[in-house]
């Protein structure tokens, strides 16, 4: 492709590639359709400060970067990203009317809010321009797995025999327009950082495919060395494409086949969100809305700020704190935490971890969380919940990653860092450690809190509930 030399689409057919989360051109069914269909191209991207205030700081930063990358992508092949500040709904048809364009191609997303704003856009698009929606952020767009009754199946494995088996959509082959270079508010970028855009995302698939993921079974969920795959992010701003992943990963032994069945994961919560969009705010299984979850806002402050007095509960929230970053083994172990051990909410934690998560994604955060939570899709039983001290002790066996981000413990030896309150006060008084001073008492009991989290799951399951997982009846989705 090249570009306009006229900074702006003067001739031709004009089409807008609205970009969102899908921050690439290579395996890029909208950017592709929209180059085939058109002769000149404007590339546009929407800051909100709207989103932008609602991210959390290392989000913020990792989003401009991510579009600074797009944009040196873009000026490779003489273009650039068109970047505007404001409401998509009213800059989106403002750009359309002020270029002529016939038509906005999108990679559409599967939260009620993506429904509410590409539906707002389509609506005030001048007379004659469309908006033309595709899937590209996932393996197997909506509504493609289904049971025979036309559901999304509400069970992980028959969900993933079906995906197995299902065609691919065919993507459209790029075409040859030519790409204006009107940067508009772009200038001001930062620069890219090398992790940034496609480049990064594919050298960090070939460092996991290079390594561990021939280990992937057995690696996965220790957190205190590098054993996943790092996609994650990328996957969330769509500097690769998931097709992309399990092409180049393939399914040769039982490891990659356990990588790619992660993917199919992340496939199936957007595909139930996708359905479903209460699930935001509700339980898949409706009586579990009525559970008594307890007023504590000091407990969930503790939570929050890495001080329970439960090593690995506080080192994942430092974590996150300070990086934006969190192992899915640690997201599992501090989610049981709130929901189970303190009895608080799920979607109090849930928007905390999306906001401040780097790859805070609302399909994959909202059902991991109902996973845990035990009221969400083919979830974990209401009685199972983790002890933090289990789960450090087997997934951070010599405590490493405790004694990284919980520096008040380095002292203490070994698996000794999961369970300070064990230790006698001669150990810990040589660590240089004083509980109460120096590192919180635990804030909980974790056995009584068991019992209480089982009894309150116990009162909101009505006998005739059994397991029933059916869903409730959700609102049309809206296409485009």
């Amino acid at each position: 492709m090249t570009r306009s030399t006229e900074g702006r689409a003067s001739t031709g057919d004009v089409g807008i590639v609205w970009f969102r989360r899908d921050l690439r051109l290579e395996d890029n069914p909208a950017w592709a359709a929209a180059t085939a269909r058109h002769d000149v191209i404007v590339p546009l991207h929407v800051l909100d400060p709207a989103v932008l205030r609602w991210a959390g700081p290392a989000r913020r930063e990792r989003h401009l970067a991510e579009l600074a990358a797009l944009d040196d992508e873009l000026r490779r092949i003489g273009g650039r990203l068109l970047l505007r500040r404001g409401d998509p709904v009213t800059v989106v048809p403002a750009e359309v009317a002020r270029l002529g364009a016939t038509a906005v191609h999108l990679n559409r997303g599967v939260t009620p809010a993506s429904d509410r704003r590409d539906a707002a856009v389509a609506a005030a698009l001048p007379a004659g321009a469309e908006v033309l929606g595709r899937w590209g952020d996932l393996v197997l767009a909506p509504g493609s797995v289904l049971t025979a009754d036309g559901s999304v199946p509400k069970v992980f494995t028959a969900f993933w025999k079906r995906w197995q088996r299902a065609r691919w959509d065919e993507w459209p082959e790029p075409g040859d327009a030519l790409v204006t270079d009107d940067a508009g508010d772009g200038d001001d970028l930062p620069p890219a950082t090398a992790e940034a855009g496609s480049t990064g995302a594919h050298a960090a698939l070939t460092a996991f495919l290079d390594g561990p993921v021939d280990d992937y079974r057995a690696g996965r969920d220790r957190i205190d060395r590098p054993a996943t795959s790092e996609l994650s992010v990328a996957l969330h701003f769509g500097t690769i494409s998931a097709r992309r992943v399990v092409e180049a990963a393939g399914s040769a032994g039982a490891d990659r086949q356990a990588f790619i069945r992660q993917l199919a994961w992340r496939d199936w919560y957007a595909h139930l969100l996708a359905a479903h969009p209460q699930l935001v705010d509700h339980a898949m299984r409706p009586e579990l809305d009525r559970i008594e979850w307890r007023h504590d806002p000091d407990g969930f402050e503790a939570w929050r700020d890495g001080r329970t007095g439960y090593p690995i509960v506080d080192a994942g929230m430092r974590q996150l704190a300070e990086t934006g970053r969190m192992h899915n083994r640690v997201r599992m172990v501090v989610a049981s935490f709130l929901v189970k051990d303190l009895l608080i909410d799920w979607r109090l934690g849930e928007r905390h971890l999306r906001r401040a998560l780097i790859d805070g994604d609302v399909a994959q955060n909202v059902g991991n969380w109902q996973w845990v939570a035990g009221t969400g899709p083919d979830a974990v039983p209401y009685f199972r919940v983790l002890n933090p001290v289990t789960q450090g002790r087997r997934h951070d066996p010599d405590g490493t990653f405790v004694r990284r981000w919980v520096p008040e413990l380095r002292g203490l030896p070994g698996p000794d860092v999961h369970a300070p309150w064990e230790l006698d006060e001669a150990t810990l008084r040589a660590a240089g450690v004083e509980l109460g001073r120096d590192y919180p008492h635990p804030i909980v009991d974790h056995a009584a809190a068991r019992e209480r989290a089982i009894g309150a799951y116990r009162v909101a399951r009505p006998p005739a509930a059994g397991d029933d997982t059916r869903l409730p009846a959700g609102p049309a989705r809206r296409g485009s």
